[in-house]
C-alpha cells in the first residue's frame, strides 16, 4: 500500500499489512473492522488513514501487492529459455512452493475476490489472466515442439492451476510431506497430463445433463 505523507514509516505499514492478513483470514473482510485492525497494530484508528483511504482500498492493496509479488517471483524463477518440459517443471515447482510459503495471502486472494468493487476486481482479474497466460504459453510451446500432446491448452491451463492452487486449503506444514515432496509429486502429475495425448470427452447420460449444468458457475 502506498504510504501517504505524514505516516510513521514502513515498519508500521508492514505491521498493518500483517495484521490485516491475520484478521481477514480469521474473520473475513466483511467482519473485520478498522477499529480491530488499529487495535491489533497498537495505533489509533485515525492513523490508519496515513496508509489507505478506506477499507476497500486496503483490501485492494493487499491483493494487488500479492499479485505483483507473484508475477515478479515467477519471472525470476522461470528459465529464460530451454525446453517446454523444463519450463513447465520450473513453473510447477515455483507455484507449489509459493502457495505453501504464502498460503494465508493466497487464500485471501481467492476467497475475498467477491469483496472487491468492480474496478478493483477487474484490475485483479487482469493480473490473474496474465499469470494464466504465462502457463498457457509454456503449454502452447510444448505442443508446437511435440513435447506435449494436449487437445485444449486453455482447459489444461485452468486444470493445472486449480490442482496446484488448492494446496493452500489442505496442506499443513509439519505433516508427512515436505515442500520438496509436494513439488516432486505435483510435477510428475502435471508432466503426465501434458504428455498424455489427446483425450476424448466422456459422454454424459441425458438424465444427468441438467444436474451438471446447474452446477456450472
Amino acid at each position: 500500500m502506498a504510504r501517504i505523507a505524514g505516516s510513521s514509516g514502513p515498519r508500521t505499514e508492514e505491521a498493518i499489512r500483517r495484521a490485516g492478513l491475520k484478521l481477514i483470514a480469521t474473520h473475513g473482510y466483511a467482519a473485520m473492522s478498522l477499529r480491530q485492525l488499529a487495535a491489533e497494530v497498537g495505533i489509533q484508528q485515525g492513523s490508519l488513514y496515513n496508509y489507505f483511504r478506506n477499507k476497500q482500498e486496503f483490501l485492494f492493496d493487499l491483493i494487488r501487492g500479492h499479485m505483483l509479488d507473484l508475477h515478479a517471483a515467477l519471472d525470476a524463477a522461470l528459465l529464460p529459455e530451454g525446453s517446454a518440459e523444463a519450463r513447465l517443471t520450473r513453473f510447477t515447482e515455483f507455484h507449489v512452493a509459493y502457495h505453501v510459503e504464502r498460503a494465508q495471502e493466497v487464500f485471501i486472494c481467492y476467497s475475498e475476490l467477491r469483496s472487491l468493487e468492480p474496478d478493483n476486481l477487474a484490475a485483479v482479474v487482469a493480473m490473474r489472466r496474465d499469470y494464466e497466460r504465462k502457463l498457457g504459453d509454456i503449454l502452447d510451446h510444448g505442443c508446437a515442439t511435440g513435447e506435449f500432446r494436449l487437445s485444449d491448452t486453455r482447459m489444461a491451463t485452468l486444470a493445472i492451476l486449480a490442482m496446484l492452487s488448492g494446496i493452500c486449503t489442505w496442506y499443513k506444514p509439519g505433516g508427512r510431506l515436505s515442500t520438496d515432496g509436494l513439488q516432486a509429486i505435483f510435477t510428475g502429475m502435471v508432466l503426465a497430463l501434458a504428455r498424455g495425448g489427446e483425450t476424448q470427452a466422456v459422454p454424459v447420460p441425458a438424465r444427468r445433463r441438467g444436474v451438471l449444468r446447474a452446477g456450472i458457475g
